[in-house]
């Protein structure tokens, strides 16, 4: 589901296709998780799949660790990426301006038990940092590392 509530619908980009192609050239995702009455906001890799534009991230870390406290705790986070970074100078300094593009949403989040799972979601989040998807990965590996899912409940795209 896509996020009705930009403020500049001027700069909004509706396209899904788009929206996909954006998000796959950025290349860190900035996951915000609930900290009691703060936020931790953890920069990351990522992957993602689509499905009958149902939008899935992916990401992976240490087994232990804040960010896998704050997933147990509480299933809801926000993300952020962006790209395409310029700034626009001016005579005037409140002329000045950025170009951007940016992508932001929340979904309900998750950690990743089943292996066969946690595998595809590796292909994938490899796969969108080497185009490649047919990786062998070491069972001991494995088990060092987390796999989080984040399954998009709502987003936008915009650019500037």
């Amino acid at each position: 589901m896509k996020n009705p509530k930009i403020r500049r619908r001027d700069r909004a980009i509706t396209d899904y296709n788009q929206m996909l192609e954006i998000m796959a050239q950025c290349d860190v995702c900035r996951l915000g998780l609930r900290d009691n009455e703060s936020v931790y906001i953890v920069p990351l890799n990522f992957g993602f799949t689509t499905e009958n534009e149902k939008l899935t991230l992916y990401f992976h870390g240490f087994v232990k660790g804040k960010k896998i406290d704050l997933i147990q705790q509480t299933p809801i986070a926000a993300f952020e990426m962006d790209r395409k970074h310029s700034i626009v100078k001016a005579d005037i300094a409140c002329h000045y301006s950025f170009l951007y593009q940016s992508i932001m949403g929340k979904g309900e989040i998750s950690i990743i038990d089943n292996e066969e799972e946690k595998i595809a979601a590796l292909q994938c989040l490899m796969a969108n940092y080497t185009q490649k998807s047919n990786w062998q990965f070491e069972k001991q590996e494995l088990q060092k590392i987390v796999v989080i899912k984040l399954v998009v409940t709502e987003w936008s795209c915009k650019e500037h």
